[in-house]
């Protein structure tokens, strides 16, 4: 293989797709990139067996050939090197020589035949959206997956897609995240979870420009297309919560408030919250106000904020994180607050519409 690439783009798509190399692995070809030049381009691969990423990229191609090169000494070479092009070429040894300006390396690759083979993914109906709308989607859905769930299908994001509506939807042991939206899909109704890992690398990829991203979506796999990068991840099996059951069907108050103010008054009250000091925050609703407090082994915090507040009193406590979570990405001066009682969750809303829903599971003081 011989090769001349633009310096600067080859570094970008390098960088790109390592991040779908695997860092701990037996395998040594899936440590690296697959790099292989055909035509006039050179098609970049990175595959942990999990999550895939390709590109390609115009080149000046010599001589075609494939070779794997350690990901991480590649790129670390190719954003370093001088000169505004690279030179790459590979002899039957296995043997890379990289050149750019003065500099010159000598890389041991491995034969390109041993990189492992992506799944590949058809048939169906693709589901096709605004990039800057599946980021914010994600964004508002992907903080409320499971971490440490002995159930794995809840560490990745359920999408439904229905015809002309797409809905991801996110849980925990304590709360739900569900984002949904419009779309232009005439397709067959399609359940899938997708890992997070995966969405984090898909949101990584995505400009904020007005070009769309295409899912192709298969029994066991799904792949999204990004501009010139494809990405290829495995989907999660297993039984998702029936999450329609845990949202409340109705609410016995209800109270209208300034999305930055309560994250204000959270901050606030959360200064004496700490890792070795833990307490839910304490929240009345009441009339057009609503106080909080908080109190722990380093002292008290109060305060309150304005509400337009509908119902009866309620007292009711919860972790200061998963509220300010839930509200940081709202996107919405105002939110809707529902409530039925101190032991109950609530819901977070827009006031208008439905294309979000939080809903956060209460704590119980320690009297209680």
């Amino acid at each position: 293989m011989k090769i001349y690439c633009d310096t600067a783009v080859l570094s970008e798509a390098c960088l790109n797709v390592q991040r779908a190399v695997s860092n701990k692995t037996t395998i040594p070809a899936i440590e690296g990139i697959l790099i292989k030049a055909i035509g006039n381009e050179l098609l970049l691969t990175g595959y942990d067996l999990e999550v895939g990423i390709t590109t390609s990229i115009p080149c000046r191609v010599v001589e075609q050939g494939a070779i794997i090169l350690n990901a991480k000494i590649l790129c670390d070479i190719v954003r370093k090197i001088p000169g505004e092009q690279v030179y790459i070429e590979t002899d039957e040894r296995l043997l890379a020589t990289i050149r750019g300006g003065e500099a010159e390396y000598s890389l041991i690759g491995i034969d390109g035949n041993e990189f492992p083979e992506l799944p590949t993914v058809s048939g169906g109906y693709p589901v096709v959206l605004d990039q800057k709308l599946l980021k914010d989607m994600v964004r508002q859905t992907i903080f409320a997956v499971s971490i440490n769930d002995s159930k794995v299908v809840h560490t990745g994001v359920k999408f439904e897609v229905t015809q002309n509506l797409i809905r991801l939807v996110a849980v925990d042991g304590s709360r739900l995240a569900m984002r949904t939206e419009s779309i232009n899909y005439m397709g067959d109704d399609i359940n899938f979870v997708v890992p997070a890992k995966t969405l984090n690398e898909v949101t990584k990829l995505i400009d904020d420009d007005e070009d769309t991203v295409s899912l192709g979506i298969g029994k066991r796999h799904i792949v999204f297309e990004i501009g010139n990068y494809s990405i290829v991840s495995r989907l999660l099996d297993g039984e998702f919560l029936n999450y329609k059951n845990a949202i409340p069907p109705t609410c016995a108050s209800t109270a209208i408030v300034s999305t930055r103010e309560m994250i204000e008054s959270i901050d606030r009250t959360s200064l004496i919250i700490t890792d070795k000091f833990k307490s839910p925050v304490r929240f009345i609703f009441d009339k057009d106000i609503v106080r909080i407090s908080s109190v722990t082994a380093l002292g008290t915090a109060n305060d309150s904020f304005p509400c337009k507040y509908e119902g009866n009193k309620v007292e009711i406590g919860f972790n200061n994180k998963l509220l300010l979570d839930a509200l940081r990405v709202c996107d919405a001066d105002e939110v809707k607050i529902e409530l039925n009682s101190g032991s109950a969750p609530i819901l977070i809303l827009p006031t208008q519409g439905d294309n979000f829903l939080f809903l956060i599971l209460p704590m119980r003081f320690k009297k209680d």
